[in-house]
């Protein structure tokens, strides 16, 4: 029976004074894992000498593979890119600056042998600052209440996935990507390590606000419909405030003869009739919207439903 291989995926990005210490790091632990290990390494356009410190390491280690980009495409395709290469029976995606601990790398294994098919990565604490920490807790609050798909807050990217997940992901081929969204989408059974991140060991995260920004607003897009939804709500609520509002108006000047002596205009009346049309326009964007949102599930490309297993089913044709 052959042995089970682990893959173990790092995106990289200008992590040139890193790679030794990781490797070292990695060496350590996976020579006494007892599977066979194959490291998958992705380059994502480091203008660094992170290629040639990678290439130092393969000529002693032939479990190594590097696959460097052109250019730099960003850590989710530097990530989707390991999964699609990733030969083993799962896979453990880890970052290169340290943050993630290679030393808990058995646990995960663990955990994978103990039936979990996903195994997250939790942060216990967070270094962040006080503006970050808000800023992450705002977005999970979000995210988490207009999609269907969660998002486990402080969860990183520090994960092993079965071989039958990698296989349902790599099906996946939207471009606008959050891996973890993604992998989650996709359900299966998953357990949980939590762990304290330590300093990263050299240099600074390449990963400034900017990014964040961006990446949460793909995943914003890619996992929730609310945003497309969003005119029509707003436009049901102008119509019925202001549709009422304009009911009151009406009756108190021109009905009850303006008991409360409010002296509404003629221009305050038209400012009313224009709000409940403009109400009316936004419901009609909402109805396109509605369509739209049709149009961008369809183009996401996703699977219809995955399966687990499949066990054959006895059928009353063959009872007989």
């Amino acid at each position: 029976m052959p042995k089970v291989l682990i893959s173990i995926i790092i995106p990289l990005h200008n992590e040139e004074k890193n790679i030794p210490i990781l490797y070292k790091k990695l060496k350590g632990v996976t020579d006494k894992l007892g599977y066979n290990v194959e490291i998958i390494i992705v380059d994502d356009g480091s203008v660094d000498d992170s290629f040639k410190a990678l290439k130092k390491i393969q000529e002693k280690d032939a479990r190594l593979e590097i696959v460097q980009f052109t250019r730099n495409f960003g850590k989710e395709m530097a990530t989707t890119a390991g999964i699609h290469y990733a030969n083993g029976d799962a896979c453990i995606i880890i970052d290169a600056d340290l943050q993630h601990p290679p030393e808990l790398i058995p646990e995960f294994i663990r955990k994978w042998e103990g039936g979990a098919e996903v195994v997250i990565g939790i942060r216990k604490s967070v270094s962040d600052s006080f503006s970050k920490k808000v800023c992450s807790y705002l977005y999970y609050k979000t995210i988490n209440r207009i999609s269907d798909t969660k998002l486990y807050p402080n969860g990183t990217d520090f994960q092993l996935l079965d071989r039958i997940v990698i296989d349902e992901f790599n099906k996946m081929t939207e471009n606008r990507r959050i891996t973890r969204g993604l992998i989650n989408w996709l359900g299966f059974r998953k357990d949980f390590i939590y762990f304290d991140a330590p300093e990263r060991a050299w240099g600074k995260s390449g990963y400034g606000f900017f990014k964040r920004v961006r990446l949460a607003s793909h995943s914003i897009v890619n996992l929730s419909l609310f945003p497309l939804r969003l005119a029509g709500y707003l436009g049901i609520f102008i119509t019925l405030s202001s549709a009422v509002t304009a009911l009151f108006v009406v009756i108190e000047k021109y009905v009850m003869k303006d008991p409360w002596g409010l002296n509404i205009t003629g221009v305050a009346i038209l400012v009313f009739v224009n709000l409940v049309l403009v109400g009316i326009i936004l419901i009609c964007l909402g109805l396109i919207a509605l369509y739209i949102a049709n149009i961008h599930n369809e183009t996401l490309g996703r699977p219809l439903y995955v399966i687990r297993r499949m066990e054959a089913i006895e059928t009353k044709e063959t009872k007989r």
